[in-house]
């Protein structure tokens, strides 16, 4: 039997760090502390090719949180892991620039 969708084989380390990176992210900034060791220890052992992909992740998740008024994240990325927040940054200019410069204010705030 084929299968016509593309299935996305992650390795374990990756998944345990896009893990930690949400759970650090999920907190606030004061309990993010903690959780920060282990998302750093976590990043320790990606490859560079996961390394890409979480970039690419994490960069999605800044145009979603623009949408929302949340201009912090990619703050707080850099301050976890500078190389990531470049990889990030660079993901972030590679995304399509119709979603990208899509200004947050345009979108209706109320039904």
């Amino acid at each position: 039997m084929s299968s016509t969708s593309v299935e996305l084989n992650l390795s374990a380390g990756y998944r345990q760090a896009q893990r930690a990176l949400a759970a650090w992210l999920e907190q606030g900034v004061r309990a993010a502390r903690q959780s920060a060791f282990a998302a750093r220890a976590a990043l320790g052992l990606l490859d560079p090719s996961e390394r890409g992909r979480l970039a690419r992740w994490l960069a999605w998740l800044v145009v979603a949180d623009s949408y929302r008024g949340d201009m912090g994240l990619a703050a707080r990325v850099r301050r976890l892991d500078g190389g990531l927040h470049l990889a990030m940054e660079d993901a972030l200019a590679r995304l399509p620039m119709k979603t990208v410069n899509q200004a947050p204010q345009n979108h209706r705030l109320s039904a």
